[in-house]
């Protein structure tokens, strides 16, 4: 690149050259558009965590409670039926059998057995759905009835009949322990320790000993949370290596 050369009109360089620019300066306006902030005003301030998890909160606690009242609704007829519905549960390794797998969870043998799971269900699944997006919420729910039912249908006693949600809460458990693991925020590890603290004795269910009881879909319902908790994660922003 060479310099620029301008005629001052003299070869003497002693006398001063006056020299205009033949252009008019313009001020720098920023560009507009979307996602881009318009000159002189101020981006809109992003909501805290706690303001997010209170926005939602209202939509977990009517997505959540719906089930629950579906839970129960099922559970009403059942009994005015004097309890035909059973026979839709899961019955291992039958055929048949497969087909019980997402009606089951909304089975329970007596309003007790609803009202237990219920509760349980309905504080795991509210926090479960604030933690995720409405997406891997559903995901979620799907994984659990599927791995639990699974479980139960393979390896459950022959000639029985399994019902209820208790395999879809171990799923929920599982998630909420294993996503502090799996997302190493400060957040989810909060969640995680709170469950293990307040939860953490009833993962002696997955395993066998308690009659009448299915603690093949307790773990597999937990095994599917855990492995949910790790595929649903947040994906990381990627980072820059330096040498």
């Amino acid at each position: 690149m060479s310099m620029p050369q301008f005629n001052s009109g003299s070869s003497d360089s002693s006398h001063p050259v006056n020299w205009k620019p033949t252009y008019t300066p313009t001020a720098y306006v920023p560009p507009t558009g979307p996602g881009m902030s318009p000159a002189g005003s101020t981006p809109p301030a992003k909501k805290s965590g706690s303001g997010q998890l209170a926005q939602r909160a209202k939509p977990a606690l009517i997505t959540v409670g719906g089930l629950a009242a579906v839970m129960i609704i099922i559970q009403a007829i059942n009994w005015s039926t004097n309890y035909r519905l059973d026979a839709y549960g899961i019955r291992p390794r039958t055929v048949s059998g497969l087909e019980g797998i997402p009606m089951a969870p909304l089975l329970h043998a007596g309003f007790q057995h609803l009202i237990s799971n219920s509760f349980v269900f309905a504080v795991l699944g509210v926090i479960a759905y604030v933690s995720v997006t409405v997406g891997r919420f559903i995901a979620l729910i799907a994984i659990t009835v599927v791995s639990s039912g699974l479980g139960a249908w393979a390896f459950g006693a022959s000639n029985t009949v399994v019902i209820g949600a208790s395999g879809v809460i171990f799923g929920l458990l599982g998630f909420l322990l294993f996503r502090g693991v799996a997302e190493r925020s400060a957040g989810a590890i909060t969640v995680s320790i709170m469950m293990l603290v307040i939860y953490g004795g009833t993962i002696s269910g997955v395993l066998p000993g308690v009659p009448f009881v299915s603690w093949q879909a307790h773990l597999f319902g937990f095994i599917g949370g855990a492995f949910a908790a790790f595929w649903l994660r947040t994906p990381r922003p990627a980072r820059n290596a330096w040498s």
